[in-house]
């Protein structure tokens, strides 16, 4: 086959066509010429697809037919010769042998030539045609741009593409100067014209460097107003803006705006009146239409490059434009009687409705300063004629209030094929208001905007302030609350009350600009009349209550929403009800909620109390109540009850919806089926919301819907849904909440949370992402819990903060430690995480860890965190014996293991071991212990602290504790409790010890220890309780029989926290050796007391089951303080516990107490958690708000730790003197101080919690570290000042702890 034929040369061009179809995208992606060869000489090795194509399949069959016979012959020579066979390495040899002589031959260079010659016939025809198609689609493409700048004016001028795709000629200066004198006024039409269309095919270049321009650039303005001449013009003017930089482009814009104004003046076009319209076809107004849409898609292109060029060419556009929209404002002879002009303003809204081009000018600080500027030296009727068309559009539309009929734009009306060409007087005045309202909406979003105001108009006596603009809108809204449209071709988005409620929104989210706009006193009043008209039984006058109330929630919602819109609605009066009466804007929202959701409003007919707006207004009541202060106003109205009760009504209904069945007669629509479950689950959402704050999840948990809320949380939260338009962060905040209490973690656990968490932690800790495509190795983990889990283990830290959720959890659960765990065996609940992770006891355990280091390093940092709380640590440590577990371990991680002189090996696990180690077994604050880092040192001896395997510790573990002053009689509070002892008058007495309290402890606090505080706790708790005014809770009646305390027993809890205090004190040389004989009985009678004043209940929830769940830490606390004295320490436990102090810092005294409501006492919340946590959250946004902000960010809440602190007396976490100030504080001072002190350390901790924040490890910084360097006597001024400002609201609230709900 030596030649191709004609039709060999067709069918190669069309499978060359082919193949280059097919790999086009390979093309398209490269750089150069000499890319696309390369990609085509290796297109064997990087196309799998290569031996499938037709074209290659064609060259291969092509080859063999010319070579085949060459191949065989020269095959067959070579192993005659060598006497070979075809195998192992002689085979290659032959085949390089057969490869050599082929391409010698002549076949092959025959063959080779044919195909360069046909394959270069080929691309060159290829070529031709591509070339060929192109200019035809050229071609076609101009034959379609002439038919249609012959059309319609809209695509003949300005800057259609007609416009730019014009070959250029090019042009002498002495041609140019002849158009220039043909162009002159005086030339007859046809020259003018021809000049025209030689001057539009000349490059703009060469026309604006000629030496006539100034004089052409006259001609052709004057040409502008010729209306056979006029199209042309433009469409030079077009090619100029598109092409020409902006000094010339502006001289352009300036003559444009010029010959416009001038036209308006010549014409004297009249306003259309009412019943009469304008038609846009008229010539004059059709030539007046084009111009300023050129100069409209001007003015939105200039803002890309204007900034490129001095300020001057910007100023002179924005000044001409201003001089064009206000002549008539300035010059117009518009006296009373005369008729309405038409104006420039009327036709630039018809064309640019929501003023683009002023929004695109106010965009940028280069141009907004100049714009400011100018409208506030010279051009401020601009603002006046937009104010005066919103006032005068707002006065229209009360006028007439029962027209059916509302004014449309231009834009709405101009939708579909059919062009439109007349505009009556009512939508020119719409499109002039929506202009005016989008350029007033702009403008006051800027501080220099709002300084505009206040603006005088005609026929008002007062300047309009911004608030007066503010009212105007909310008016406009209440009379077109929605479209009255229901096509879809009318848009939305130019109904007057979207157009309102889009400034309005703006306006929110800006502090400064809410702060002048909205947060006044006339605009609540506006946006609240409504609402007070209904709640007084009177008739509202809105067109549309239903739709009209949604608006108003949904503004009154984003002013909640903000710090100062919310302090706006709770603190100030700026209501009036009746009869002169001033209120809080919060008190009216919720009294109109109530009434909507029990459908209470006389006024207002059923189909109007629609859900849509009852869920709005709630929505604004969420805003309200999902923080501690506006919780603190709504909660005497009891909301939680009306919407629990409006929810399991409507549960209720929709579990009776019947069953469709085919053929039977339809009852409740598929329609109101989805509205009842999309109002149930409004409801739902709304009761979930309570939990953001801790007394607002007791508030929950008393309506009986806890579970069902969190099972709607998980469904949400699983969508990855967010909380609502209103929020900033997920649901992290809200979990942690809800995880520091039994019935939260009990709900979050049967919703299924729990496990999902657990096995998503597993997911990415074990299994990690080996089924995604590998495109790099990934990287071997350098911190303990590798980024990708951090998220994961922070969420499992937040779950367990609170030893109310651990022993939820954990509580009676035994470990697994199976003989065999397979390998796709995932753990689903805590105890399977700490089985799997924690306790790796066994060969089975390790081998079923693909990441066994990893995954244990990880269980044990998890391990670590949760043994900081001492309560959980303690129910670890009984359940699952930690201890022996974690020394195990280490025995077994030795060089030899058989001999008692191998070292310990120091690696990742035995640091992490012997860390947690140190923790659980040394009690102590900052400078009564040492942890051992976790992080090895430069040097001989990276890792100098030892390691053990038994008890005791090394005692480098431990620090030298401070001196306790036992003796310290010359004090000044030891001689005034010694010379006070038959003072009768209580009141003085207290106050008189207090400020002797706070002299002490500002001057001497270290005196404040040892006897001395032992003797100022007995005598100040014996002379309140004493006290008919501070006795609280009945004086307790105890007498126990020495029978019955010996056989009480102690739980493993107590007696593993009863070791846990004898070592405390003996390291505080507070305790003598035998003083378990002592602790012990205390303890007992303290649990047979404390049982005596309990509920008897069944309750589901592990930690109301058995007693108090935990040690019991204020009586050990009290026990040291007294040193030991059994008696002196029941006696001041009994005194105690009359006291309100006891409810708080006593967590085992009030624990499922009778002296507080029987529905409180079974709900499994503490009073440290819903009123002394809540109200440091409450003070901490107030006082502490950045260290406030840096928990929401984070996830985690204040009061968990409060919880975690409390709970624990502040073991491990401050000095014993501290815990000893604390207790003493909260006694002498008031419980308030508790929630005072919290804060206080938030305060003092605040430069860490921003850091760690940052850094993603707040959590564990805060259960892990001592609280540094605080002291309580340095934070008493900073307490009492709280006291000043917050005791009538705390010290009320703890009060009422025998009745909250009041």
């Amino acid at each position: 086959m030596s030649q191709l034929s004609a039709e060999d040369e067709a069918e190669l061009q069309s499978l060359l066509k082919q193949l280059l179809r097919s790999i086009n995208d390979k093309f398209s992606d490269a750089p150069s010429t000499e890319c696309a060869e390369e990609i085509l000489l290796h297109l064997e090795e990087t196309d799998k697809n290569f031996h499938n194509y037709e074209f290659v399949k064609y060259l291969r069959q092509y080859v063999e037919s010319s070579l085949g016979t060459v191949v065989e012959e020269e095959t067959k020579n070579l192993t005659r010769r060598d006497g070979q066979h075809a195998i192992g390495s002689g085979h290659d040899t032959l085949i390089h042998a057969v490869t050599q002589r082929t391409r010698d031959s002549a076949e092959y260079q025959q063959m080779m030539q044919t195909l360069k010659n046909t394959m270069t016939i080929v691309v060159e025809s290829l070529i031709n045609k591509f070339e060929e198609d192109q200019m035809r689609k050229e071609e076609m493409h101009r034959e379609k741009q002439h038919n249609q700048s012959n059309s319609q004016y809209i695509d003949n001028c300005s800057d259609s593409d007609s416009s730019f795709n014009q070959s250029y000629a090019f042009i002498r200066q002495e041609q140019l100067q002849a158009l220039a004198e043909k162009l002159d006024s005086s030339r007859p039409k046809e020259v003018r014209w021809q000049a025209l269309q030689a001057l539009c095919c000349a490059p703009p270049s060469d026309v604006l460097s000629c030496e006539s321009w100034s004089s052409l650039r006259r001609n052709l303005c004057a040409a502008l107003t010729d209306p056979g001449l006029s199209d042309n013009v433009l469409q030079f003017f077009a090619k100029i803006f598109s092409s020409s930089p902006l000094n010339v482009t502006r001289e352009i814009y300036t003559s444009l705006a010029k010959s416009v104004e001038s036209s308006f003046l010549s014409h004297k076009l009249s306003f259309p009146t009412a019943s009469a319209a304008i038609d846009i076809n008229r010539p004059e107004i059709s030539r007046l239409l084009k111009q300023i849409r050129l100069m409209n898609d001007f003015q939105k292109e200039v803002t890309t490059f204007w900034i490129r060029h001095p300020e001057k060419y910007m100023e002179g556009i924005i000044e001409s434009t201003f001089s064009l929209l206000s002549f008539h404002h300035e010059h117009g002879s518009a006296s009373p009687g005369t008729e309405k002009a038409l104006e420039p303003i009327h036709l630039l809204a018809l064309l640019d409705i929501k003023a683009t081009w002023f929004k695109k000018w106010m965009h940028g600080y280069y141009s907004r300063t100049v714009v400011l500027r100018l409208l506030e030296r010279k051009y401020k009727s601009l603002i006046v004629a937009a104010i005066q068309q919103c006032i005068h559009y707002s006065e229209s539309c009360e006028r007439f209030t029962n027209e059916t009929t509302e004014p449309q734009s231009a834009e709405q009306q101009s939708t579909g094929s059919v062009q439109r060409g007349v505009y009556t007087g009512k939508e020119l005045e719409y499109a002039f208001f929506v202009h005016s309202l989008c350029v007033l909406g702009k403008l006051l979003i800027y501080i220099n905007g709002r300084k505009l105001f206040p603006i005088r108009v005609r026929k008002r006596k007062d300047p309009v302030i911004l608030t007066d603009l503010v009212v105007i809108l909310i008016n406009i809204i209440y009379q077109h609350p929605k479209p009255l449209h229901s096509d879809a071709s009318h848009t939305d988005s130019l109904s007057p009350s979207c157009l309102a409620m889009e400034v309005l929104w703006m306006l929110c989210e800006r502090t400064e600009c809410a702060a002048e706009c909205l947060y006044q006193t006339p605009v609540i009043e506006t946006l609240l009349a409504p609402v007070i008209a209904l709640l007084n039984g009177q008739q509202a006058k809105l067109k549309s209550p239903s739709a009209t109330l949604t608006l108003i929630a949904d503004v009154l919602a984003r002013i909640a929403n903000t710090d100062r819109g919310l302090a706006l609605f709770l603190y100030e009066k700026n209501l009036v009800v009746a009869h002169s009466e001033r209120t809080f804007a919060a008190h009216v929202i919720v009294q109109f909620t109530l009434r909507l959701l029990d459908k209470e409003l006389s006024s207002l007919s059923e189909s109007d109390m629609s859900h849509t707006s009852c869920g709005a207004f709630i929505f604004v009541c969420r805003q309200m109540y999902n923080t501690c202060e506006g919780l603190q106003v709504l909660r005497p109205y009891g909301l939680h009850k009306a919407v629990a009760a409006a929810w399991k009504k409507t549960s209720s209904l929709s579990e009776r919806v019947p069953t469709p069945v085919p053929g039977a007669a339809a009852g409740t629509s598929t329609q109101d089926v989805q509205n009842m479950h999309i109002w149930e689950e409004t409801l739902l959402d709304s009761l979930l919301n309570f939990a953001a704050t801790p007394k607002g999840l007791l508030l929950l948990q008393q309506t009986g819907a806890i579970n069902e809320c969190l099972s709607y949380m998980f469904s949400r939260f699983t969508k990855k849904l967010q909380v609502s338009r209103c929020e900033k962060f997920g649901y992290g905040v809200m979990v942690t909440q809800v995880a520091a209490t039994a019935p939260g973690v009990a709900a979050l656990h049967s919703s299924g949370f729990v496990r999902a968490l657990v096995v998503e932690l597993w997911s990415v800790l074990e299994c990690g992402s080996e089924d995604v495509g590998v495109v790099r190795p990934k990287p071997t983990p350098m911190d303990p819990i590798d980024r990708s889990c951090l998220k994961s283990f922070l969420s499992i830290v937040n779950l367990l903060s609170s030893s109310q959720s651990v022993w939820e959890l954990m509580g009676r659960q035994p470990l697994a430690n199976k003989s065999e765990y397979t390998l796709r065996e995932m753990p689903t609940s805590i105890p399977d995480l700490i089985d799997r992770l924690i306790v790796v006891n066994s060969d089975a355990k390790i081998h079923s860890l693909f990441h066994y280091e990893q995954s244990h390093t990880f269980g044990l940092r998890l391990l670590s965190v949760l043994c900081c709380n001492l309560d959980s640590f303690l129910l670890l440590e009984s359940q699952y014996n930690i201890c022996s577990m974690l020394l195990q371990s280490q025995r077994e991680n030795v060089t030899e293991l058989d001999t008692d002189d191998g070292e310990f090996i120091i690696d990742n696990l035995s640091v992490e071991r012997n860390h947690v180690l140190v923790r659980v077994s040394v009690v102590g604050g900052p400078s009564e212990r040492m942890l051992p880092p976790r992080a090895l040192q430069q040097g001989e001896h990276p890792y100098p602290w030892p390691m053990f395997s038994s008890y005791p510790l090394p005692p480098c573990y431990t620090l030298e504790p401070t001196k306790i002053h036992h003796n310290s009689l010359d004090s000044e509070i030891s001689t005034f409790l010694a010379s006070s002892k038959d003072s009768k008058n209580e009141e003085s007495w207290m106050e008189i010890c207090r400020r002797q309290y706070c002299k002490v402890m500002t001057s001497k606090p270290n005196i404040l220890t040892g006897k001395v505080l032992a003797d100022l706790l007995e005598k100040v708790v014996a002379h309140l309780s004493n006290s008919a005014t501070d006795c609280f809770f009945s004086p307790a009646q105890y007498k126990a029989e020495e029978k019955s305390v010996k056989s009480a027993v102690l739980s493993s809890v107590e007696q593993l926290g009863i070791d846990t205090c004898l070592r405390y004190g003996s390291y505080l040389k507070l305790l003598t050796e035998d003083a378990v004989n002592d602790l012990t009985p205390l303890m007992k009678h303290i649990k047979i007391f404390l049982s005596t004043q309990r509920v008897k209940m069944a309750s589901e929830l592990i930690t109301l089951q058995d007693g108090y769940p935990g040690h019991d830490w204020l009586t050990s606390t009290v026990f040291l303080i007294m040193a030991g004295d059994m008696d002196r320490s029941l006696s001041l436990l009994l005194n105690l516990s009359s006291l309100l102090t006891s409810a708080f810092i006593w967590p085992a005294r009030i624990h499922a107490s009778v002296h507080v409501p029987v529905e409180l006492a079974e709900s499994g919340i503490p009073p440290v958690y819903w009123c002394t946590a809540h109200y440091v959250e409450m003070l901490l946004k107030a006082e502490v708000p950045l260290a406030h902000s840096a928990f929401r960010i984070s996830g985690f809440t204040p009061s968990q730790m409060c919880l975690h602190w409390l709970t624990q007396c502040f073991w491990n976490y401050l000095d014993w003197t501290e815990i000893c100030h604390y207790v003493s504080t909260c006694v002498v001072m008031g419980p308030d101080y508790q929630v005072y002190m919290c804060v206080a350390i938030f305060k003092h901790l605040q430069p860490d919690i921003l850091q760690r924040t940052q850094s993603q490890e707040l959590q564990v910084f805060l259960k892990e570290e001592p609280i540094q360097g605080f002291k309580v006597s340095d934070y008493l001024e900073l307490m009492e000042g709280l006291e000043r400002s917050y005791r009538h609201v705390v010290l009320t609230d703890m009060k009422a702890i025998r009745n909250p709900a009041e």
